[in-house]
C-alpha cells in the first residue's frame, strides 16, 4: 500500500512538472540549433567580415543589458508565465528577421530582438520556477521537490536540449548549403515559437503575490538589501568560474600543453553529458547534507582545486595528460553540478515573495557580467603566463567560498536539509 502511494505521488509529480520541462526543451533545443551557426551564418548570408560582425553583435548585445531591470518589474506586477512567453515568441521573431539578413542594418535589427527575447527569457524563467517549486509544496507537502530539484531538472534538460540540437546542427552543416543555414535559423525560430505557445496552452497560471503597497519593493527594496547584492557579487565570482571550461580548456591543451587537437571536444561532451544526466541525483544527495550555501562554498573549493590541477597539468608527461585532464574535468563538473540548483534556489529563496521578479532578474547580472569579463580575462593573462588564468580564477574561486560562507548568517535561514524528506525518485 505505501509502495501504491509513493508512486501515485510520484505520477502526481510528473504530471504537475511536465508542461514546463517540455517548454525548456524545447526552447533548449531552439538555442542548440543556433549554437554552431553563430557568427557563421552572417558570413554566409552578407558581404560583411568577421571583425566587422562581431563588433557588431557585441554592441547590439551590451545595448540590450538593461532590459532586465524592466523585466522583473513586469514578472512581479502581471507573473512570470507570459513573461517568459514573450521572451520565447521575441526570439523566435528574432531568427525569423535573421532570414532576411542582407547588410549591416537587418543584421542589427535581427541580432537587437532576438537578444531582448533572450534576456526577458533568462530573466523570468527562474521566477516561474520558483513559483511552481512553491506551488507544489502548498498542495502537496510530502511529496513536493525542493526548488533545488526543479532547477536541477530544467538545468539537465537544458544541457539535453541545446547539446542535441547543436550535435544536429553540426552534422547539417558538413553539407555547406545556404539552404540548411536557413533551415537551421527556421528550426530554431519555429522551436522558439513552439516554446512560447506550450507556455502560452499548458503551463498553468498561478496564483501571484504582487508586491507591497505598503513598503518599498522592486529595485528600491534591492538597492537596501546588502545581503541580496553580496549574494550577486559573490555568485558572480561562481559564475566566471562556471564559464572558464569552455573559454580555456581548447586553448590551454593545445597551446598551453601542447597536447593534441583533439583532447578538448571529447572533454567538453564528457562535462555536458554529466550535466544533463547526473544533476539531479547529486543535487539530491548535496541537499541532505548541507545548507545551500554550504554547498556553494564546496563548490568553490572544487573550482579553486580545478584551478591548481590545472596549472600542475605542465609538470606531467605526455603518456599521462589525457587521463589526468579527464579527472580535472570531473572535478570543475562536480563544482558546476552543485553550484547551478544550489545559487538559483538560494537566490529565489532569499529574494521577498513580492519583489523576487525584480530580485531574480536583477540576479543574472551575476551571470550577464561573467559572460562580459571571462573571454577578456582569459585572454589578457593567458597572453602574459600560460599558468596566470588558473592562479588568479583559483584564487578568486577560494575567495567566493570563504564569503559565501561568512554570508550564510546574513541571509534568511533556509529549512534544514532533510535527510529522509525528499523523494527518492529521479522521475
Amino acid at each position: 500500500m505505501a509502495r501504491a502511494a509513493e508512486g501515485e505521488n510520484i505520477e502526481r509529480r510528473r504530471r504537475r512538472r511536465w508542461p514546463l520541462l517540455t517548454a525548456v526543451a524545447i526552447d533548449s533545443l531552439g538555442t542548440g540549433l543556433y549554437l554552431p551557426l553563430s557568427l557563421l551564418y552572417f558570413l554566409k548570408v552578407t558581404d560583411l567580415d568577421l571583425a566587422t560582425i562581431g563588433l557588431l553583435v557585441s554592441v547590439t548585445t551590451a545595448l540590450t543589458l538593461p532590459v532586465p531591470i524592466v523585466v522583473g518589474r513586469l514578472a512581479d506586477r502581471f507573473g512570470p508565465r507570459l513573461v517568459v512567453a514573450g521572451g520565447q515568441a521575441l526570439q523566435g521573431l528574432g531568427f525569423l528577421l535573421y532570414l532576411t539578413v542582407s547588410e549591416a542594418g537587418s543584421l542589427v535589427v535581427a541580432v537587437l530582438v532576438t537578444t531582448v527575447g533572450s534576456r526577458v527569457y533568462w530573466s523570468s524563467i527562474f521566477t516561474l520556477i520558483a513559483d511552481h517549486a512553491d506551488h507544489a509544496h502548498q498542495v502537496d507537502a510530502e511529496a513536493a521537490e525542493a526548488k533545488d530539484h526543479w532547477y536541477a531538472r530544467t538545468g539537465m534538460i537544458r544541457e539535453a536540449g541545446a547539446g542535441g540540437g547543436a550535435l544536429l546542427a553540426s552534422a547539417m552543416l558538413a553539407f555547406d548549403s545556404t539552404r540548411v543555414y536557413d533551415g537551421l535559423i527556421l528550426g530554431s525560430a519555429l522551436a522558439f515559437l513552439a516554446a512560447a505557445l506550450m507556455v502560452v496552452l499548458t503551463v498553468p497560471a498561478l496564483p501571484h503575490q504582487p508586491p507591497p503597497a505598503d513598503r518599498p519593493s522592486g529595485h528600491r527594496a534591492l538597492l537596501r538589501d546588502r545581503p541580496y547584492l553580496a549574494l550577486i557579487g559573490t555568485c558572480t565570482i561562481f559564475a566566471l568560474c562556471s564559464t572558464f571550461l569552455a573559454l580555456s580548456l581548447p586553448v590551454y591543451v593545445v597551446q598551453g600543453l601542447s597536447g593534441p587537437d583533439w583532447v578538448p571536444g571529447p572533454l567538453l561532451a564528457m562535462n555536458t553529458l554529466l550535466l544533463a544526466t547526473c544533476t539531479a541525483a547529486l543535487t539530491r544527495f548535496v541537499r541532505r547534507r548541507w545548507t545551500r550555501a554550504r554547498a556553494l562554498t564546496w563548490a568553490g573549493a572544487l573550482w579553486a582545486l580545478w584551478c591548481l590541477a590545472s596549472a600542475v597539468a605542465v609538470l606531467l608527461p605526455a603518456q599521462v595528460l589525457v587521463p589526468y585532464l579527464v579527472a580535472v574535468v570531473l572535478c570543475y563538473t562536480v563544482a558546476e553540478m552543485i553550484s547551478g540548483p544550489a545559487t538559483n534556489a538560494l537566490a529565489a529563496d532569499a529574494a521577498p515573495a513580492g519583489s523576487r521578479g525584480t530580485y531574480l532578474a536583477s540576479f543574472q547580472y551575476s551571470f550577464a557580467i561573467a559572460n562580459i569579463l571571462a573571454p577578456g580575462l582569459f585572454g589578457l593573462l593567458f597572453s602574459q603566463n600560460r599558468l596566470l588564468p588558473w592562479l588568479v580564477v583559483g584564487l578568486l574561486a577560494a575567495l567566493g567560498a570563504v564569503l559565501m560562507l561568512r554570508l550564510e548568517r546574513r541571509l534568511p535561514q533556509e529549512r534544514p536539509p532533510a535527510r529522509s524528506g525528499l523523494p527518492e525518485s529521479a522521475g
